[in-house]
């Protein structure tokens, strides 16, 4: 079986670019043209309820002052605010605005056509089979950016 599945992980790496460039575009074709694909990683840990910088880099693999300028460079852009952590004085919790949320539902929607142009090119049952599988091996959450 080795020899048969040796381009493996660049293929997978090759789906994770795709997932990334349609997320993105359908993002950008949304009207979201100031964003980049790290941009959307942080919103995946700030969504729901608001994460601190720390909590971010951490999410993100980054230092905490990357993540910082991050959430600095959303702040600017509408995208996200800074608020009182309800339970550390010292922290900011960083939640999405309505804009924010906006650009979650535009990827999220690209996200959907994604897995419809799979699904009618696979077929629903092998896709389903391509998603389980994944699940089975995947450690679910570490989905990360690759390369500022």
């Amino acid at each position: 079986m080795p020899g048969h599945a040796q381009d493996l992980p660049l293929l997978l790496l090759a789906a994770a670019a795709e997932v990334t460039d349609a997320v993105h575009n359908g993002c950008v074709a949304a009207g979201f043209t100031d964003i980049r694909p790290t941009h959307g990683f942080a919103f995946v840990r700030m969504a729901p309820h608001g994460a601190t910088a720390g909590e971010i880099a951490e999410h993100l693999g980054v230092t905490k002052q990357a993540a910082s300028q991050l959430v600095d460079e959303l702040v600017k852009k509408g995208y996200a605010q800074r608020n009182p952590h309800p339970t550390d004085a010292r922290a900011k919790l960083v939640t999405l605005t309505e804009r924010g949320w906006a650009c979650t539902r535009a990827a999220d929607a690209a996200l959907a056509r994604f897995t419809e142009q799979w699904a009618a090119r696979l077929g629903t049952p092998a896709t389903v089979q391509l998603r389980n599988a994944l699940a089975h091996v995947v450690t679910p959450g570490r989905v990360r950016p690759s390369g500022w």
